[in-house]
């Protein structure tokens, strides 16, 4: 009766009914449910989350986790936040941005003001005055046709360097107050709001102690399409932030003075970051660079990746497995650049059910964010296998969480203070897996685990 009563109140039909029939329904309605949890009571973001400051340990020559605790201010911070979201005015004629797409690419400063909650006892924090600072011209550019051929028009390309500018401009200043020389730039997933997308970066910046020039890139998400429908809106508004996105991390990445990029991403904005990620490394290869010689990425993190795992698989290695590929004016089958510093970091979770819900609706084998060395398929134990430290130099890390991380298990990023403790230590003190400060339980490298947070919080 209960799997009537999920197909009745869903309204899909025959043909879907034939469908489940195929499936289980009775995993159809534990996906359906798993989306419309989602939905209600975690947008892919914990908006409020108490974030604790966690003693971490600290490399030789920085300040020691007390000190910069003591410094640390108490009062309201700003954001620099980029976005190709439209903008929106209040009645009071205040300014944000909604979950409609805009065809430009928008920048400036967003407040963030710590607030108490007294029912609760917990520090929070609140979005407060957002002010734009400029705008890049209307996508796609103009373009004319001359006796040379095809060209951009002149108007779009000095009103692109005019926002460049402004935007490396907002970048440097922000770089000359920071302690660290480097970018945290952080990208949100599905269901949230330009505020959410806000508290969230807020949330990773003040456990970094607000060390580093924090960026949130907010796309249109958290539309009013309902659970269903708007899941696949946002999935396709990701896909059209991933050009501006791009643009808008290349130019914050070769700012005079940026010595390090970490790019962060959660649920639905991890398959943004993988796509930019594939983008701007294909660029580099062809100018005979790296990601990291180019564009000074450290770190990768992907939280909670809502992407299948072949498609994963694809869209951060496939470039790599083309020997055909342009490096430089010619292809060099052998040639890969060194990577440098860059590393990538996917911390799942098998007990995550809003993947699991994904898992089920799109037919995958696998969502990278519930990936562990027990869940392989049998029929990718090939393809993981080019996942593992030997045979990419150490490229990439599996963390595993295997706490509950609240009702749905999607946001154990903000909630659970091991894990941030754990990014702690990944960003701010840059040690490797197998530090035991990292307080991780090897597993089978590239495969770790997070330690319970009693053992973490010692």
């Amino acid at each position: 009766m209960a799997n009537s009563y999920c197909v009745a109140e869903l309204g899909l039909g025959r043909k879907f009914t034939s469908h489940i029939g195929r499936v289980g329904l009775a995993n159809f309605c534990r996906a359906m449910t798993g989306l419309l949890l989602l939905l209600c009571f975690a947008g892919c973001a914990a908006q409020s989350a108490n974030v604790a400051t966690l003693p971490v340990a600290t490399p030789p020559g920085s300040q020691s986790t007390e000190t910069v605790r003591s410094r640390q201010s108490s009062g309201t911070f700003d954001l620099l936040y980029v976005t190709d979201r439209a903008p929106v005015t209040a009645s009071d004629k205040t300014l944000s941005y909604g979950a409609e797409r805009a065809i430009f690419l928008s920048f400036g400063s967003v407040s963030i003001t710590p607030t108490r909650n007294s029912a609760t006892s917990k520090s929070g924090l609140r979005v407060g005055a957002v002010s734009e600072t400029g705008r890049f011209p209307a996508t796609p550019y103009g373009v004319v046709a001359t006796a040379d051929g095809l060209r951009r028009t002149p108007t779009a390309v000095a009103a692109h360097e005019q926002a460049a500018a402004a935007l490396q401009a907002e970048v440097g200043r922000r770089l000359a107050m920071a302690n660290r020389k480097e970018v945290v730039v952080f990208i949100h997933g599905y269901g949230n709001s330009f505020d959410d997308a806000a508290l969230t970066t807020g949330e990773i910046c003040r456990s970094l102690q607000n060390q580093f020039v924090c960026i949130v890139l907010t796309w249109p998400a958290g539309g009013t399409g309902g659970f269903f429908f708007g899941y696949n809106i946002d999935r396709e508004s990701s896909e059209f932030a991933v050009a501006d996105l791009k643009k808008a991390i290349r130019i914050i990445a070769e700012t005079k003075g940026v010595e390090r990029v970490h790019l962060l991403a959660h649920s639905r904005g991890t398959d943004v970051l993988a796509n930019v990620a594939q983008q701007l490394a294909i660029e580099a290869y062809v100018s005979r660079s790296s990601l990291w010689q180019r564009y000074k990425i450290a770190n990768a993190v992907f939280f909670a990746p809502d992407i299948d795992l072949d498609v994963a698989s694809s869209k951060l290695l496939a470039w790599v497995s083309d020997p055909d590929l342009a490096f430089g004016s010619k292809s060099s089958p052998s040639a890969l650049p060194p990577q440098g510093a860059l590393h990538l970091t996917v911390y799942s979770s098998p007990g995550d059910k809003a993947l699991g819900a994904s898992t089920l609706l799109f037919g995958s084998a696998l969502r990278l964010g519930q990936l562990a060395v027990g869940r392989l398929p049998r029929d990718r134990s090939q393809a993981a296998a080019q996942w593992s430290g030997s045979h990419m130099g150490g490229l990439v890390d599996f963390i595993e969480f295997s706490g509950s991380g609240g009702f749905i298990g999607h946001s154990y990023f903000l909630s659970d203070p091991a894990v941030k403790a754990d990014l702690v230590a990944l960003i701010r003190d840059r040690l490797k897996a197998d530090d035991p400060r990292r307080q991780l339980v090897e597993i089978k490298r590239p495969f770790w685990q997070v330690s319970d947070v009693q053992q973490a919080s010692q």
